[in-house]
């Protein structure tokens, strides 16, 4: 017996036959609908008794031959009537999806609801970074020192390049524009003061933390994210390893240690531009810069810059792991929460530099 859907048309009735099923009737799909067309007007009976086999694609093929209507007459087995009943409850059309109207305080507090629940999650993540160190102080040789050192290299040597690069040109882009201020009031020697005070104090640590926020922030979520599209954090709390001492405390740590000598880095190379565009501007040599220097950024500068560097880490890292363990296991949920680690990171910098202006703000200015 042939398996293959077969139609024999009679006067006013139409006999299938055969299996009817995707498989079978690809082979001869044309010529099937050009049949069941030409006889669909004509035939007011259908017998589909001798059919075998009727999976969905054949049902549809033949609700739509007798154009979405039951025929008059109809001889079908109960089981291939029930999957002809499934495709005539189909809605012709799918409903147009009416997107809800968009009111501003259901915004405002769904948002606020997020931030709050994000907050919560990186509390949670802190809580569980002091209970990790103190078992790491009981235990200092389970502390993972590879990770943690590698996290270093990564987060701070490698970025050393990029870091200069940006500073180089801050300090000359800051120089140059003061220079050209400073000269009609002629107050040259007022550039190491500007120069000083504004790197060192805010743009240093502030320029390196987007920086790192962008970069290293990023890195650590995607890292983190892809380990959870992958199950190598469940795999690790199946094999009993701790994924917060292996996984996060390193990046925390390593970002944080990092951070500091970055800001130096910045900027120190940052006054080095701002030293020798003050050298093409005003004339103002090298030596009497570096004299003058001292005098003009009191030492407790340089300790608030390093001390928002060292904050600063911290910061993006908690931020970063967060949103990494937030992670689903889908691609465009990775895409997402990195997205969103970059954008909070730097916001939360921000707010964090105000909050240091506020509280030093009697600390390192120099009393004329």
């Amino acid at each position: 017996m042939s398996h293959l859907p077969s139609l024999r048309a009679e006067p006013g009735r139409i006999v299938l036959s055969g299996s009817w099923t995707l498989a079978e009737m690809l082979p001869q799909m044309p010529a099937l609908q050009l049949e069941l067309a030409a006889h669909s007007q004509t035939a007011t009976h259908w017998d589909l008794s001798a059919v075998t086999r009727l999976d969905s694609a054949a049902a549809v093929l033949l609700w739509r031959t007798w154009g979405s209507a039951w025929p008059s007459s109809l001889a079908v087995s109960d089981l291939h009537r029930q999957s002809l009943a499934r495709v005539a409850e189909l809605p012709r059309e799918l409903p147009e999806h009416i997107k809800p109207r968009v009111v501003f305080p259901e915004m405002v507090g769904a948002l606020l609801l997020k931030a709050l629940a994000n907050l919560q999650g990186m509390i949670v993540l802190f809580g569980q970074l002091l209970l990790d160190t103190a078992y790491l102080c009981r235990h200092p040789m389970d502390f993972p020192w590879k990770e943690f050192t590698a996290n270093v290299y990564k987060a701070g040597t490698q970025a050393l390049a990029v870091t200069a690069l940006v500073g180089f040109l801050i300090g000359v882009t800051i120089s140059y524009l003061s220079a050209l201020q400073l000269k009609s009031f002629g107050a040259d020697l007022f550039i190491v003061n500007i120069l000083g005070i504004s790197i060192v104090r805010e743009l240093g640590p502030v320029l390196v933390a987007v920086l790192v926020a962008g970069r290293s922030g990023s890195a650590m979520t995607a890292q983190i994210g892809v380990m959870r599209v992958t199950e190598e954090i469940d795999a690790l709390s199946t094999m009993g390893i701790s994924r917060s001492i292996r996984v996060v405390l390193p990046k925390i740590f390593g970002l944080t240690v990092a951070m500091p000598l970055l800001v130096l880095w910045t900027s120190a190379v940052a006054l080095l531009g701002g030293m020798l565009a003050a050298l093409l501007q005003l004339d103002l040599s090298l030596v009497y810069f570096l004299e003058n220097l001292p005098r003009a950024l009191p030492v407790a500068n340089l300790v608030i810059g390093l001390g928002k560097g060292l904050m600063f880490g911290f910061v993006i890292a908690i931020v970063a792991c967060h949103f990494g363990l937030k992670v689903k296991p889908n691609t465009e949920s990775l895409s997402a929460n990195t997205t969103s680690a970059v954008v909070t990171a730097i916001t939360t910098v921000i707010l964090v530099d105000a909050i240091f202006a506020i509280v030093t703000r009697q600390i390192g200015v120099p009393q004329l």
